[in-house]
C-alpha cells in the first residue's frame, strides 16, 4: 500500500490543500483533505490527474525532424506523407516496438497516462499479413506494458487511397486489409488488450479517403460498442475532393450518414463550416485535436471558440509524435487560437484560467474518446496521477489554477516530477524508470533505420 500526500491537489470538487491519498490494488482507496503528512508518506508539491493522449502513431516518433528540409516546390501534408510512407516500409516488428516504447516513455514523462494508438502499421514490409495477424498489435501492447502506459488500441481499417474507392498505392501496402482480414485483426487485438490491465479496444476506419461507406459501416459494427475514431477534414484538398465525390464536406457527410454519437472521435476536423461545427458539437462526439502536428503539417486552425461555445467536447493527442508533450499540445492549441483571432486567453471563460479550461477539457474529452475509466483524484478511481515540481520557476508561489497556467504556458514537461499509473510509480525526478534501457534500444534501431 502506498500513501501520497500532496500540498496542493486538483480533485473533482476543485483544489484541495494537504490531500492524503491511499493507494491499494491500483486505486485510490481513501482520499482525505486537510491532513498532515504521516511518516512513510510520499510527499509531493502538486498532484493532478494524468491526461489521456487520444491520438498517436507511435512508429512516426522515429522520423521526428526528418521531414524539415524543403523540397523543390512548396511542401505540404501530402509531400510529408510520402516521407512517412518510405519510413514506415522499413520497420520490422522489433523495431516498431522499440520506437513505440520510446514514444510511450516520453508521453509518461510529459504527464500523459493513457494513449489512444491509431494503429495502422499492420503487415510485413512487402504488404503480406504476418502469420499472426496481430503481430504488430502485440508489439504496441508490449511497448505500452513495458512503459507502464495505459492503452486504448484502435486497429485501423485502410482499404483505399482516395474517395470513391480508388485502389491503394504501393506506399500504403503495410496498412491495407480487406474486411475479412480486418475482422480477424480486431478479434485478435481484443485478445491482446484482454491481457493488458486497464486496456480498452476500439476501431478506426482511417478516413473517408481510405474506406467506402460500406467499409465504414462494417468497421463500426466491429467496434462492439467501443470507441470509433476517424480522421476528418484535416486538409483543404481533402475537403475539396470529398465535395467532388459526394457533394458534401467530410464532417457534413459523417453527420448525415454515420450516426455520430459520444462513441465517436473525429481526428482534426480542422476545416468546417459554422453549421458543421455546431452540429458536430451537438452530436456528443469528441474532436481529437493534435495541435503540434497540425502546426507541423500546416493543416490549419480548428474553430475552437465556436465549437466550445456550442458545447463541443475535445481532447488532445500527439499524432506524429514530432514533439511529445501534454503541456505542449494544450499550449499550442491556445496559441493557434490567439494567432488566428489576434486575442489572448481565447479558450477560457471570462475571468477564468486558460490552463484550467484546457486541462479540464482534455481530461474529460480524452477520457470519453478512449473509453477510459475516470474519476480523478477521488476514492475508488484508478490511481493515475502526475506530480508537478513546486520548485520549478514557473510554479513557485502559485496556488490553484495558476499552477496549471504555469505548467502549460511556462514550464512544460520539465515541471513533471513524478507519475503513477495504477498506483505504480513509473516516473521519478522527471525520468522514467526504464528511460536508459528503452533509449539505448531506440538508438540502436535508429542506427539501423538511418543506415538503410
Amino acid at each position: 500500500m502506498t500513501v501520497l500526500h500532496a500540498s496542493h491537489a486538483l480533485t473533482p470538487t476543485g483544489w484541495q490543500a494537504d490531500l492524503r491519498l491511499t493507494v491499494a490494488e491500483g486505486r485510490f482507496s481513501a482520499v482525505e483533505a486537510g491532513c498532515a503528512p504521516q511518516p512513510g508518506d510520499t510527499r509531493v508539491a502538486v498532484l493532478v490527474p494524468g491526461l489521456p493522449n487520444l491520438h498517436s502513431h507511435a512508429f512516426q516518433r522515429g522520423m521526428a525532424g526528418l521531414a524539415e528540409r524543403r523540397g523543390p516546390a512548396a511542401d505540404t501534408f501530402w509531400t510529408w506523407r510520402e516521407t512517412m510512407y518510405r519510413f514506415a516500409l522499413r520497420m520490422s516488428p522489433e523495431e516498431a516496438e522499440a520506437v513505440a516504447a520510446q514514444a510511450y516513455v516520453e508521453m509518461l514523462e510529459s504527464g500523459f497516462t493513457r494513449v489512444g494508438e491509431f494503429h495502422y502499421l499492420h503487415h510485413a514490409p512487402d504488404g503480406a499479413p504476418y502469420a499472426n495477424v496481430a503481430e504488430m498489435a502485440e508489439r504496441i501492447a508490449a511497448a505500452a506494458s513495458l512503459a507502464g502506459l495505459r492503452l486504448t488500441l484502435l486497429p485501423v481499417l485502410y482499404r483505399r487511397s482516395n474517395f470513391g474507392g480508388i485502389a491503394p498505392n504501393d506506399g500504403q501496402r503495410r496498412f491495407v486489409s480487406d474486411l475479412d482480414l480486418f475482422a480477424r485483426m480486431v478479434e485478435a487485438s481484443r485478445a491482446v488488450v484482454a491481457d493488458l490491465p486497464g486496456a480498452t479496444l476500439g476501431v478506426a476506419p482511417h478516413s473517408l479517403r481510405a474506406v467506402t461507406p460500406n467499409d465504414l459501416t462494417a468497421a463500426v459494427a466491429l467496434a462492439d460498442g467501443g470507441p470509433v475514431h476517424i480522421h476528418a477534414a484535416e486538409q483543404v484538398r481533402e475537403v475539396e475532393e470529398c465535395l467532388a465525390w459526394s457533394g458534401a464536406r467530410p464532417v457534413e457527410w459523417l453527420l448525415d450518414h454515420a450516426g455520430l454519437d459520444p462513441r465517436w472521435c473525429l481526428i482534426h476536423a480542422t476545416h468546417m463550416t459554422p453549421d458543421e461545427t455546431a452540429r458536430f458539437a451537438g452530436s456528443g462526439a469528441v474532436a481529437g485535436l493534435c495541435p503540434v502536428t497540425e502546426a507541423s503539417l500546416g493543416d490549419g486552425i480548428f474553430p475552437a471558440p465556436d465549437f466550445v461555445a456550442a458545447g463541443g467536447r475535445y481532447g488532445v493527442g500527439t499524432d506524429s509524435n514530432v514533439l511529445v508533450g501534454a503541456a505542449d499540445e494544450l499550449r499550442q492549441l491556445e496559441y493557434a487560437q490567439r494567432l488566428g483571432h489576434r486575442q489572448r486567453n481565447v479558450l477560457a471563460a471570462p475571468g477564468a484560467s486558460t490552463g484550467r479550461a484546457l486541462f479540464d477539457a482534455a481530461l474529460a474529452g480524452g477520457g470519453q474518446a478512449l473509453a477510459a475509466e475516470g474519476g480523478g483524484l477521488a476514492a475508488g478511481a484508478p490511481a493515475d496521477c502526475v506530480a508537478l515540481a513546486g520548485t520549478d520557476p514557473a510554479l513557485i508561489e502559485r496556488r490553484g489554477d495558476a499552477l496549471l497556467d504555469g505548467w502549460i504556458f511556462a514550464a512544460g514537461s520539465r515541471a513533471v516530477d513524478a507519475v503513477w499509473v495504477a498506483g505504480r510509480q513509473v516516473v521519478a525526478g522527471g525520468r522514467h524508470h526504464a528511460r536508459e534501457a528503452v533509449g539505448a534500444r531506440y538508438a540502436a534501431v535508429l542506427g539501423r533505420l538511418m543506415a538503410e
